[in-house]
């Protein structure tokens, strides 16, 4: 067992805090992991981990070690994943975090173009609405909105959404259609719940002179994903705040109107992010340039601009 195995299994241990999840990203046993860390604690001749049976603590000597070694594994893990490419050919597992309606709606579509241009490459993605960890969590790219910028993070901007107000036809049937926000107040709508901190987001919507509204209804139903909103609101349950890339294509079906075209709400930008580190795997800067570059092909920047 070579020091690289044993310093990915501490490493990965660390950022875990448990042998379980850490076994799991590196495709061995929690025992195998396990014996790994005990093996560099025995060369090292200091413990890294207070283990308990719920989880595991670094040491002192462990929160050091992790310092140390983080960065430099990184850049060798980079640099044998680049040396291992034949005739520098895109290779590996690709793993992808990326949200649910994005990622189903605009990113998945490439991935048929990506596999026959590299088939050497195989992927494993996770599609969630939480903004993950990019590099604790051990993924090689991550597409969405809000990851912080931490260090070691680059970020190249997709697109910036726009929340926009909409509703079904079958809902608006016999109604005035509304010219201010503060029109909605009484009618029925489906605000949406932050997945990570559990509060009802509000959104202040601005028109291009410059004034500035809440849009307030009666929620009738609360979700925590877009794509549930939109799909309700199809149904004619009321009026939804929706992002931009959910609402574009249900209002071009028709299956959505867009109220108060005069206002939006800002958000951030739409992003894919991966690591820094020079020496970046040729299947992660093969996917970040193939997906930037079809994103930009569909115009997807200039679409959300014009919603």
């Amino acid at each position: 067992m070579g020091p690289l195995n044993l310093f990915e299994s501490f490493l990965q241990s660390a950022e875990c805090a448990g042998f379980s999840e850490a076994a799991r990203r590196l495709g061995l046993t929690p025992a195998a992991v396990s014996k790994n860390v005990a093996r560099l604690e025995a060369r090292l001749g200091v413990r890294l981990f207070q283990r308990s049976t719920r989880r595991l603590a670094l040491t002192e000597a462990g929160e050091r070690l992790l310092q140390q070694v983080r960065g430099p594994l990184a850049e060798l893990q980079g640099a044998i994943a680049g040396a291992a490419q034949d005739a520098g050919e895109p290779a590996g597992t690709l793993k992808v975090a990326v949200a649910h309606g994005v990622g189903r709606m605009y990113i998945l579509p490439l991935l048929k173009g990506f596999l026959q241009r590299y088939p050497g490459v195989q992927h494993d993605w996770r599609f969630d609405n939480r903004t993950v960890d990019l590099i604790g969590e051990g993924y090689d790219v991550a597409i969405g909105g809000g990851i912080e910028l931490a260090p070691g993070v680059v970020a190249r901007e997709l697109g910036r959404p726009r929340i926009l107000a909409t509703a079904a036809p079958s809902y608006l049937a016999g109604r005035r259609l509304p010219r201010h926000p503060s029109e909605l107040a009484g009618w029925e709508g489906i605000a949406r719940r932050s997945a990570e901190t559990g509060r009802l987001r509000e959104y202040l919507l601005r028109n291009a002179a410059g004034e500035e509204a809440v849009a307030e209804f009666r929620a009738v139903a609360t979700f925590d994903d877009p794509e549930a909103m939109a799909q309700a609101a199809c149904m004619g349950l009321g009026v939804a705040l929706l992002p931009g890339p959910h609402a574009a294509p249900l209002l071009e079906t028709g299956q959505l109107v867009r109220l108060l075209p005069g206002w939006h709400a800002e958000v951030g930008p739409l992003s894919i992010y991966y690591s820094s580190k020079k020496l970046l795997p040729a299947k992660t800067r093969a996917f970040v340039d193939y997906v930037i570059a079809q994103m930009r092909a569909d115009d997807f920047a200039g679409r959300l601009d014009r919603l």
